[in-house]
């Protein structure tokens, strides 16, 4: 028996997923606690256009994240920060300030959940950074950390 799932079940599929189950499985415990649904033909017809559409939306992000990592590859943020008299940061470098500087200068907007910082930034210089845009799209930069 064919079933379309409406919510993900472990070992069985993701919601909106075609599969095939025994009929006793499908008929006595998936459609009556609202965990599947028959697969008829007008059902079918809308998982599959439903798959469809998030296939495109994903493939839209993906292009869009490579088209940001392609944007910051290579380049160099200068992020400000107070100085004391021994050339030590007040503080260190934090992503937000990372995120900020980069959309000021550059107009890239990044979420500062998603560059990472190889150990913290608390003296002036240039340090690598790499920015997670999508799950299989990285960029690296430079950060140059100068005083005020």
């Amino acid at each position: 028996m064919k079933v379309i799932l409406l919510q993900d079940i472990k070992e069985l599929g993701k919601k909106d997923q075609i599969v095939n189950v025994s009929d006793g499985y499908g008929k006595n415990y998936l459609i009556p606690r609202k965990l599947a649904k028959p697969a008829t033909e007008g059902a079918l017809n809308d998982a599959r256009a439903k798959q469809k559409a998030q296939n495109e939306k994903k493939n839209r992000e993906l292009s869009l994240a490579k088209e940001a990592a392609s944007a910051l590859n290579g380049t160099e943020v200068t992020v400000r920060m107070k100085v004391g008299d021994n050339g030590k940061l007040f503080g260190a470098v934090s992503t937000k300030d990372i995120a900020d500087a980069l959309k000021a200068q550059k107009e890239i907007d990044i979420d500062r959940k998603k560059i990472d910082i190889k150990e913290p930034i608390k003296v002036l210089g240039k340090f690598e950074c790499v920015a997670r845009i999508y799950p299989s799209v990285t960029a690296k930069f430079t950060v140059d950390v100068r005083p005020e």
